[in-house]
C-alpha cells in the first residue's frame, strides 16, 4: 500500500472487505477516503464473484467523520458536502448486501456511513454522536440515512444534544444491528456473512431494492445546500475553529 493509499481491499470466498486505513487522522472523510471507498463501492459492484460487501477499519475508531483539516476558510465543496452523498447512495442502494463493523468510536459524518449499510455489527466498546451542532453545523447529508433507521424520538434527543452515546443506545434507537462483546465481533461478522451469501444473488438484490421502495428515495438536493451553508457560515468555522484548537467554541456558556 502507498503513503497515499488510506483504504485496504481485499476479496475472499465472495466476499469484498473495505477496511478504513487512516488511523492517524481517526479514519476521516477526507479527499483520498471519500474517492478511494466510492472506487472501491463501485468495483466490488461490478465485480460478480462479490456477493458482500463490509466496511471494517484499523485503529481505535471507526470513523470520524468529514476531515475538518480541509475545511478551512470556508471551502465547503472541499469539505465534500458535495460528494459525501454519492459514497451514501451507493451504498444504500447496494444490489448486494453491505455489513459495517464498528469497533470504536463513530461521529458525524461515520454514523452517516454505518447507517447507510445493511447491517451494523458494533463492539459493547463502541460509542457514537452527532456532533454536527457542537461544530456549528447540521446534520443534513446523513440524516436521509440516519433517520430511516432510528426511533424519530431517539434521533431527536441525540441529534439535537450533540452528546457520544453507547452502543446499547444505538442498538435500541435502531441505528445499530447488532452488538456483541468486542472479543466476538469477528464470529458475528462471520456468522451474518454466512446468512447474506446463502442468499441467491438476484433474490437478495431484488429484496433489497423492495426494502428500500419502502423506506423511499434519497433526496438529496435540500440536505446538500442546508449542509454547505452552515460549513461556510459563520458558525461552521468558528465551530471547526474551535475544534482544531481544542477550546469551547464561542457560544458555549462560560462556566460559573
Amino acid at each position: 500500500m502507498t503513503s497515499d493509499q488510506v483504504l485496504q481491499v481485499s476479496v475472499s470466498r465472495g466476499v469484498a472487505t473495505l477496511v478504513l486505513d487512516s488511523p492517524a487522522n481517526r479514519n476521516a472523510l477526507s479527499r483520498a477516503m471519500r474517492g478511494q471507498l466510492r472506487a472501491a463501492v463501485q468495483q466490488a459492484l461490478a465485480d460478480d464473484a462479490v456477493r458482500a460487501i463490509v466496511l471494517d477499519h484499523t485503529g481505535r475508531v471507526f470513523c470520524s467523520g468529514m476531515d475538518l483539516s480541509e475545511a478551512a476558510g470556508g471551502a465547503s465543496e472541499d469539505q465534500g458536502v458535495r460528494e459525501f452523498p454519492e459514497l451514501l447512495e451507493l451504498i444504500w442502494s447496494s444490489p448486494k448486501p453491505v455489513v459495517a463493523v464498528v469497533r470504536g468510536p463513530a461521529r458525524a459524518g461515520g454514523v452517516g456511513l454505518l447507517a447507510a449499510c445493511d447491517v451494523v455489527v458494533a463492539a459493547e466498546s463502541s460509542t457514537f454522536a452527532f456532533s454536527e451542532v457542537r461544530l456549528g453545523l447540521v446534520p443534513a447529508v446523513i440524516s436521509a440515512v440516519v433517520l430511516p433507521r432510528m426511533a424519530p424520538h431517539v434521533a431527536h434527543r441525540l441529534m439535537l444534544g450533540g452528546q457520544v452515546f453507547d452502543a446499547a443506545t444505538a442498538a435500541a434507537g435502531g441505528l445499530v444491528d447488532l452488538v456483541v462483546p468486542d472479543a466476538d465481533v469477528d464470529a458475528e461478522l462471520s456468522a451474518q456473512l454466512a446468512h447474506l451469501t446463502a442468499g441467491a444473488p438476484t433474490a437478495l438484490a431484488e429484496t433489497k431494492r423492495l426494502l428500500r421502495a419502502r423506506q423511499g428515495a434519497l433526496a438529496f438536493d435540500d440536505l446538500l445546500d442546508l449542509s454547505a451553508r452552515f460549513f461556510a457560515g459563520e458558525e461552521g468555522q468558528e465551530g471547526i475553529a474551535a475544534f482544531r484548537e481544542k477550546r469551547p467554541a464561542r457560544w458555549v456558556p462560560a462556566a460559573d
